[in-house]
């Protein structure tokens, strides 16, 4: 597709992401949907039902073929909606107790099976599914193997939780997700850029009210954003480039079970200013 069928993809990510977001406020699910942020001001979880469902629609409507755009209804709606999940039932009482990889698993032990857990198999069977729907011409035809597939499948759950990681202040998550949408659209891969721009789109649609603390993405949208970027990077990627991402995304999970990101973006010059750009004081 060429530049301009890619602006309109990104308008329909803008108009399908403003749309579900006025929609869902105005339902009679919104005041379920009420949270509290860190800075005690109240927010709506609006977003992540308007990232998951406009990301997803724009970019398979964006696909080259029907199994494509399934890689992308699979990738954006599977892990939106196991996100919603644990943005729903996560925050009951019993479930708070849970937190971190490690302690989903300390709980399943207990016999418990936490939203958390619901959500972390949820991610995993999106990107597995996505990743083979995305690479089942190139598999047939040779170009790809099944241990391909499989580390395309890590990468789009490694995103997913890597955006979900970032997701802690406002607008942070949806910056980094617009420089990396940019990203995925260089190079001689189109696919990649037809899959990325409505996502992109929506993103830049959420940005305005999730810096100025009326709306956040949750799981739901954090999730959703990162398994779309995920399955754009694996469309333009082979065994390398996707190992390449896999270990990084492994390696940022690894890091943030002992180390604060926003601890570490606060000491650093650079990182700091952009990442309080537009954000409330």
């Amino acid at each position: 597709m060429g530049m301009l069928s890619r602006l309109v993809l990104a308008g329909t990510g803008v108009l399908v992401a403003r749309g579900v977001m006025t929609a869902v406020r105005r339902s009679p699910l919104a005041s379920g949907l009420e949270r509290v942020n860190r800075k005690g001001n109240p927010v709506n979880l609006a977003a992540g039902p308007a990232a998951a469902i406009s990301g997803a629609v724009s970019a398979a409507a964006g696909a080259r073929d029907p199994r494509t755009a399934a890689a992308a209804l699979t990738a954006g709606l599977g892990a939106g909606a196991v996100g919603f999940y644990d943005d729903v039932v996560g925050d009951r009482p019993e479930q708070k107790a849970y937190k971190g990889f490690k302690g989903h698993l300390s709980a399943l032990k207990e016999g418990t099976v936490t939203s958390g857990l619901v959500k972390i198999a949820g991610v995993g069977a999106a990107g597995l599914a996505s990743a083979a729907l995305l690479d089942s011409r190139r598999r047939r035809d040779g170009d790809l193997s099944l241990f391909d597939t499989l580390v395309g499948a890590g990468v789009i759950a490694g995103a997913a939780n890597f955006f979900n990681l970032l997701d802690v202040r406002s607008g942070r998550a949806l910056k980094v997700a617009l420089i990396t949408g940019k990203l995925a659209e260089l190079g001689r891969t189109p696919a990649a850029g037809d899959l990325v721009s409505g996502p992109v789109g929506a993103a830049g649609a959420i940005l305005p009210e999730d810096l100025d603390e009326k709306v956040m993405l949750g799981d739901a949208g954090a999730n959703a954003i990162g398994a779309q970027l995920g399955l754009a990077l694996v469309a333009k990627t082979g065994r390398f480039g996707r190992l390449g991402l896999f270990a990084l995304f492994a390696a940022a999970a690894a890091a943030s079970e002992k180390v604060s990101f926003s601890k570490v973006i606060a000491e650093t010059p650079g990182l700091r200013e952009f990442d309080e750009l537009g954000r409330k004081p």
